[in-house]
């Protein structure tokens, strides 16, 4: 499957894909906190795709098995993929929110680390990192810039930091479907891999762990934890390729922050 360019028409409804994706996150940060259950989360995230922004959320019903929620809720060792369900979060939790709306046929994905309550200096660091990764990552695109320049990027900070790279996952293309090529490694060479292109649109959300890189997925098909039981974190945004370098598509409209 080749690389979708994306026409002007194109960009501009992932724009607003990626808007409300952003919107969305900045709506579910006032409900997290300790005693709340990401059963509700989901249920509210649910509801404001369908009920306020007249979108679609692409994650219910997705894949094999198909996942049965609106939104993915990673916990402390969940690398990413974590069901929604009935357990109360509680104080110390670090929680990764990850969300795609579909609206008028084109995605919009981001996902964002939340604390809940007071959270360890290890923890908050650990979020810190990951952050400056996936934006290290995404200085890196441009024109005639690499996968690999981008995936060098996120790795640097990463080890640096003395964390490590989550290999089996990555971001990947986006637009009318919700997965598109490329596949966007978080960890490589530099100079190497596909040539990046204005008007290809993808998404970079690297994956660190606080011990090893090893992962295994549970039964259910789609949770994936640290194999050492190691704190992970994760943040994802949307990337255009422009003529003269990139534009995050899934800014917070709240803050403005990337």
């Amino acid at each position: 499957m080749a690389v979708v360019i994306k026409t002007a028409e194109e960009i501009e409804k992932m724009r607003i894909a990626g808007r409300l994706a952003a919107e969305t996150l900045d709506y579910i940060g006032q409900f997290v906190r300790p005693g709340v259950t990401t059963n509700e989360l989901d249920q509210r995230i649910h509801d404001y795709h369908i009920n306020v922004q007249g979108g679609i959320p692409a994650t219910l019903g997705y894949g094999n098995p198909p996942y049965p929620k609106s939104c993915c809720t990673s916990i402390n060792h969940v690398i990413c993929h974590g069901i929604p369900d009935d357990k109360p979060l509680k104080n110390g939790d670090i929680l990764n929110i990850d969300v795609t709306v579909i609206k008028d046929g084109f995605h919009g994905d981001s996902s964002r680390m939340f604390t809940v309550g007071e959270v360890s200096p290890q923890a908050q660091r650990l979020i810190d990192v990951t952050h400056q990764a996936m934006m290290a990552g995404i200085a890196a695109v441009k024109p005639g810039a690499t996968l690999g320049d981008v995936g060098h990027a996120c790795q640097q900070v990463a080890e640096s930091a003395g964390y490590s790279v989550v290999q089996e996952f990555c971001g990947h293309g986006i637009g009318r479907r919700f997965h598109e090529e490329p596949q966007v490694l978080h960890y490589g060479r530099k100079n190497s891999g596909l040539k990046l292109e204005p008007g290809m649109i993808f998404t970079i959300e690297p994956m660190i762990n606080q011990g090893k890189r090893h992962l295994r997925v549970l039964a259910d098909g789609w949770t994936v934890v640290t194999k050492d039981r190691s704190l992970s974190a994760q943040w994802e945004h949307e990337v255009l390729v422009t003529d003269s370098g990139h534009e995050i598509l899934t800014v917070s409209p709240a803050t403005q922050q990337p």
